[in-house]
């Protein structure tokens, strides 16, 4: 399943977004807060950026390096199981399927026709939910993926400094925080199948509130 219509990619993809739209942002209030020029602003703001993308990727690198690590061990332990003891195997998974509503007989079919033709495959998806066992690539695509969405979000802050007048900065981000975090939210609530409101408000306030902080540490620091 691609990142595009997996779920939980989705969710992870926005969240990482509006990491990057909420940091960057807010380095830049409080930067903004404390009288920083248009030079300033620039360079902290993509410094910024590209420190949270090298942070996201380095943290999804370990997540998903850590799970394929967990798959493997489950390979390695169904492969033995099943070499060992074959008909205990076929057994749990009959088992298995009973309990998602077979009948005895046809659970029993159903496991013997599954260990037949991949019982690594079957025992994985019954035993550990694994459908699928990543790989290095996967691992890698995951890791770019975070760095590319933390860049996204940043780059919604980053731009209006490039574009915005310093004296203008602070409501024009501010604006664009809003309406963008807005957007993510809604998607990332639907890909999450949660309540959009809900999410919505909770996103807003604590993107809102971040930004608010910081301008005034800003101003109350420098």
């Amino acid at each position: 399943m691609s990142a595009l219509t997996d779920p939980a990619a989705s969710r992870n993809a926005t969240l990482v977004a509006n990491d990057g739209i909420i940091a960057t942002a807010g380095m830049l209030e409080g930067f903004a807060g404390a009288g920083a020029n248009d030079a300033t602003l620039v360079t902290a703001a993509t410094v910024a950026t590209i420190a949270g993308m090298i942070t996201a990727a380095s943290a999804k690198w370990v997540e998903a390096v850590t799970e394929r690590e967990v798959q493997l061990a489950a390979v390695a332990e169904e492969r033995a199981e099943i070499r060992q003891q074959p008909e205990t195997e076929l057994a749990e998974l009959a088992a298995y399927y009973e309990e998602k509503g077979l009948s005895p007989g046809l659970a029993r079919e159903v496991a013997t026709e599954l260990m037949r033709r991949s019982p690594l495959k079957a025992k994985l998806e019954s035993d550990h939910g694994i459908v699928e066992v990543m790989s290095r690539l996967d691992v890698a695509r995951a890791s770019l993926a975070s760095a590319a969405a933390y860049a996204l979000g940043a780059a919604i802050p980053l731009s209006i400094t490039v574009a915005v007048p310093v004296r203008l900065e602070a409501g024009v981000i501010l604006a664009a925080v809003a309406a963008s975090l807005t957007v993510t939210s809604i998607i990332g609530a639907r890909a999450g199948h949660l309540n959009v409101t809900t999410t919505l408000v909770r996103t807003l306030a604590i993107g809102i509130g971040t930004i608010g902080v910081s301008y005034i540490a800003g101003r109350l620091v420098f």
